[in-house]
C-alpha cells in the first residue's frame, strides 16, 4: 500500500485560504521571506452556531521545538485590539505535540478551538501569530499573518 503525503511549500507574500463561507473569510501569508513546508485548516468555516472548531497543522519546523512561546498581535478594523502571550514548550513536562519536534520532522497535529468562548463582531481582523524558540523572543521560529473577515454580526 503507498500512502501519498505532499507538503505545500509557499511562497512568501502570497496568500493562502483556510475557508470561505457566506459569514466568514480567512486566510494567511507568511511574514518572512523562506519558503515554509506548513498547512493549516479549519472547520466549520463559520462563526454563526459554532461551539468548537477543529483545526488540522502540518508544519515541519526549521529548528528544535523544546521551547516554543506564541506570541498573538490581534486588529480589529484596523485598531490593536488584543496581545496575547502563550509558553507552549518550556521543555519540561509540555502537554503539547509540538513540544519535542525536532528541525526536519514532521508534525501532524489535530487540535479544537472552543469558539464559544469567542465573539466576534462583523470587520477585518489581522492576527500576527509569531513562534519564538526563547523566551526573549529574539529567534523566530515561524511568523503567519493571518486576515479574518466577519461579514455578519453573531449576537
Amino acid at each position: 500500500m503507498f500512502g501519498l503525503f505532499f507538503f505545500i511549500f509557499f511562497t512568501p507574500g502570497v496568500s493562502e485560504f483556510i475557508c470561505t463561507s457566506s459569514d466568514l473569510e480567512m486566510s494567511y501569508t507568511f511574514c518572512d521571506s523562506t519558503a515554509h513546508a506548513f498547512m493549516f485548516n479549519l472547520t466549520p468555516c463559520s462563526t454563526v452556531n459554532r461551539s468548537v472548531w477543529k483545526a488540522a497543522l502540518t508544519w515541519i519546523p526549521r529548528s528544535d521545538t523544546h521551547f516554543l512561546k506564541i506570541v498573538f498581535n490581534v486588529w480589529y478594523d484596523g485598531a490593536k485590539a488584543l496581545v496575547w502571550k502563550e509558553l507552549l514548550c518550556s521543555g519540561a513536562d509540555d502537554e503539547y505535540s509540538v513540544c519535542g519536534t525536532l528541525k526536519g520532522e514532521t508534525l501532524v497535529s489535530a487540535f479544537d478551538i472552543k469558539g464559544s468562548r469567542l465573539s466576534f463582531p462583523k470587520g477585518n481582523y489581522t492576527i500576527v501569530v509569531q513562534g519564538f524558540s526563547d523566551d526573549s523572543e529574539n529567534n523566530m521560529l515561524i511568523c503567519l499573518n493571518f486576515t479574518m473577515i466577519v461579514k455578519q454580526d453573531t449576537f
